[in-house]
């Protein structure tokens, strides 16, 4: 073979290897619905969520992704903030001080060390090492660059406010004075898996565009709904159901939604409806746009923390299964890359991959 040809050869098959590697879309928008406490061998292939399990497969799917430890709030925050921040319970916010006369989690700023991930809870039985972090989460980032949030919380008070409330049943809080004859509240909302609130920027609202009042409810003139109909999403959409509706449960004393294959069925219901409902909307229909299922971990602390991860794109690959190790720092990575932003705290690990596949506009 003469040297010219040879070359010639050459460009080829590293254009064939070049155009083979998937490309990341630019994200407009990101529908991001965290679901609860089930790990992937209880959701995929169960018959009490026919809708999950057939948008999986209509969808991407995501069958080596994991959750980042226990309990909940370490992996919320982690989803935003690529960092668990030394948390390691579901402690509330310290709303600092008076507001609700109780302590919790002080409110996130500046830099510190994170704890430690042991390999029992940690993505793939490797344990994560301690590190430094800065306080600072997607949000953030987002209105630092000229882009809006939003995190809609299912059964937030009726009131919209949510400064100071760690739970609530969608009329009544931790704040309120409940009438005579009102034993208590079944807590429906609960600040832990509301990420955002515990950001000491978010609670003081430096700056304006990103307080408290980006924590709006499902229903209502300014909630989820209204804003998918009038076509006007903001960049993320940090999507919650309440603990009967997000396959949590709110334990024995509530009957309403304490079981298990009822929770389920609930929650397939439920992403069926916000699906749905994000497929009508207007900005689904322009732009490229991402709609995202996820859950914060898997039910078993003794087992591996697998969990089911969905991506749909409105204008990429669908059908795509992917056996490629991928965690919530993986999802928090990806979404940064999506709307050009740098990546935070261990997501910049260099063993954190982009998840290309699912993704990808091919």
């Amino acid at each position: 073979m003469t040297k010219p040809l040879l070359l010639l050869v050459m460009f080829f098959l590293c254009s064939a290897v070049v155009a083979a590697e998937p490309v990341l879309i630019p994200l407009q928008h990101v529908f991001l619905i965290v679901m609860e406490n089930h790990g992937d061998d209880d959701i995929i292939g169960n018959p009490h969520a026919p809708f999950i399990n057939r948008f999986a497969h209509e969808a991407n799917l995501a069958r080596n992704y994991f959750a980042v430890g226990h309990p909940s709030l370490p992996n919320y925050l982690s989803l935003v903030g690529g960092s668990n921040f030394g948390v390691r319970n579901d402690d509330n916010p310290d709303w600092s001080g008076a507001r609700t006369g109780e302590a919790g989690v002080a409110p996130l700023a500046g830099v510190g060390v994170d704890a430690m991930v042991p390999a029992l809870v940690a993505p793939f039985g490797r344990a994560i090492p301690a590190a430094s972090y800065t306080a600072q989460s997607l949000g953030d980032q987002l209105v630092a660059a000229g882009k809006r949030w939003k995190s809609y919380q299912q059964n937030i008070p009726a009131s919209g406010v949510v400064d100071g409330v760690n739970f609530s049943d969608g009329v009544y809080s931790n704040r309120d004075r409940l009438p005579d004859g009102m034993e208590g509240i079944h807590k429906r909302y609960a600040a832990k898996h509301n990420p955002f609130v515990y950001f000491a920027t978010v609670q003081q609202g430096k700056p304006a565009a990103n307080g408290l009042q980006n924590v709006v409810g499902f229903d209502g003139a300014n909630g989820l709904y209204a804003d998918l109909s009038a076509g006007r999403a903001p960049a993320l959409s940090f999507i919650v159901p309440d603990l009967c509706h997000d396959m949590h449960g709110a334990g024995e004393r509530d009957e309403a939604c304490g079981n298990r294959i009822a929770l389920i069925e609930a929650g397939d219901a439920t992403v069926r409806e916000l699906v749905q409902a994000i497929h009508a909307s207007p900005a689904w229909q322009t732009g490229h746009n991402a709609l995202v299922v996820v859950w914060d971990e898997n039910s078993d602390g003794s087992k591996p923390n697998r969990v089911p991860l969905i991506v749909e794109t409105s204008d990429g690959v669908h059908g795509v299964v992917s056996e490629r190790p991928y965690s919530h720092f993986s999802l928090l990575k990806t979404l940064e890359a999506g709307f050009h932003l740098p990546c935070l705290n261990h997501a910049c690990d260099p063993t954190v991959l982009l998840i290309q596949d699912l993704f990808s506009t091919k």
